[in-house]
């Protein structure tokens, strides 16, 4: 039996966690045991989440499975696209990434590498929400 080669990648976005591992295949994407079009509910966030794979032109070289928890659809999304980019640069760790067709001089130009740190503020006492204030009144 001949095994596969298996890489990892870990993304994080607001309050959402995605392990992703890819493996070599055709291009499946399964998020926490369902095919992705079923899992997201708006293709946008679908084609959001694969720009990694589209951008390194491996979109029908992997498959991808994904375990995510906390968050929404939108964080899940981030989270999910930068664990695909972690596991895409582990897979090219060989190439110089000085190279032109090196995976983390495109990834990073397309600015997939770097984490979006972007979290809800926290609330403040007096307000309703971070910075929403109550009403007011003169009289």
């Amino acid at each position: 039996m001949v095994s596969k080669k298996i890489y990892y990648g870990t993304g994080r976005r607001k309050r959402s966690v995605a392990r992703v591992t890819i493996t070599p295949g055709k291009g499946n994407i399964i998020i926490n045991g369902k095919d992705v079009n079923e899992y997201m509910p708006f293709p946008t966030l679908v084609m959001d989440l694969t720009q990694p794979l589209e951008v390194t032109k491996s979109r029908d070289k992997f498959d991808v499975e994904v375990s995510t928890k906390g968050g929404g659809f939108s964080g899940q999304t981030g989270a999910i696209r930068l664990g695909i980019t972690r596991a895409l640069l582990e897979y090219d760790s060989n190439t110089d990434p000085k190279s032109e067709d090196s995976f983390r001089k495109i990834l990073k130009a397309a600015g997939f590498v770097t984490r979006d740190s972007r979290i809800k503020e926290r609330k403040k006492y007096g307000l309703k929400k971070a910075r929403k204030a109550p009403q007011f009144s003169k009289r």
